[in-house]
């Protein structure tokens, strides 16, 4: 968007962990460079005790760090506002304050977020269309899907010659990976998500033509959607809440989002961790609007 940004971000712990030292140190190196000449002298001192003892606490804080999503914003976000500031000639401050995270507690959470990053620029009035939501994935997802098939329709030639899309559309492949297909994205509760790509797709189609009826309609907006019933299904959510969700998703809830009973266990996963609150008992913020979005 013009003056923020959203992305939904996955750890895989489980691949952080089975990193060796070379792959840490490769890898942090490569953000922080500097750090570079403190390895090669630890290394050249490898007959030191107390030089192997520094070198194995670095690359358990790096790995550590490289697992951090606030390490991770700090890097990007450092690296946009650097961009900015070199384009306007001037210095300070780019971003207005501290990034803020949610916690997707399982697969209806993650699903509904995505859709609510996805169509970001059309609730906002940007666009009508998917297709023309300019910096998104699933503006690269249909780029890829038509950038695969030989009878293109008209919407998809129109989209492959966008100007905006041209970095996708010709990108170098050693530069830029892919989105990770739906079908092959991990879940959380589950091993995959329980929605295509495909479906996914569909359903993001319908909910455009929902959002700008539901302007007016909100009776016509939920019939739109029941075309994709047989989605929302397999994602246990009813029309009126997957439209109430792709609206004000950020509205619902606190530090964590999905269904009443996720939001629970990650209230107690809290307290057993040790984190300091200042009412243990006190309701989680989310578990009204997850009933009303999800059910018990």
């Amino acid at each position: 968007m013009s003056n923020h940004y959203h992305l939904v971000l996955h750890i895989d712990t489980e691949r952080a962990e089975s990193w060796d030292a070379d792959e840490v140190i490769k890898r942090w190196t490569a953000l922080f460079p500097a750090n570079g000449k403190l390895i090669e002298t630890l290394r050249l001192n490898a007959t030191s005790k107390v030089a192997l003892k520094e070198l194995d606490q670095r690359v358990e804080l790096w790995r550590e760090r490289l697992q951090d999503i606030s390490w991770f914003m700090r890097c990007l976000n450092e690296t946009i506002a650097r961009q900015a500031n070199r384009e306007d000639e001037c210095t300070g401050r780019f971003w207005e304050g501290r990034f803020k995270s949610q916690a997707l507690l399982d697969e209806k959470a993650l699903v509904t977020c995505m859709a609510y990053v996805d169509l970001n620029p059309v609730r906002a009035g940007v666009t009508d269309t998917l297709e023309g939501s300019d910096f998104t994935s699933i503006q690269e997802r249909l780029i890829d899907h038509a950038r695969k098939i030989r009878k293109r329709s008209y919407r998809q030639q129109r989209l492959l010659h966008r100007r905006n899309v041209q970095h996708l559309v010709n990108k170098p492949s050693q530069r830029r990976d892919s989105l990770l297909s739906l079908e092959n994205a991990q879940g959380i509760e589950s091993r995959v998500l329980p929605i295509s790509q495909r479906s996914y797709i569909a359903l993001l189609e319908e909910t455009c033509r929902a959002l700008h009826v539901n302007k007016v309609e909100t009776a016509r907006a939920e019939q739109i959607l029941d075309a994709r019933q047989d989605s929302l299904s397999a994602l246990g959510i009813s029309s009126h809440a997957w439209l109430e969700s792709v609206r004000k998703f950020h509205r619902f809830y606190g530090q964590a989002a999905g269904t009443e009973d996720s939001l629970s266990r990650f209230q107690r996963h809290r307290i057993n961790a040790g984190v300091e609150l200042k009412h243990e008992q006190k309701w989680v913020r989310g578990i009204p609007p997850s009933r009303r979005l999800y059910g018990t």
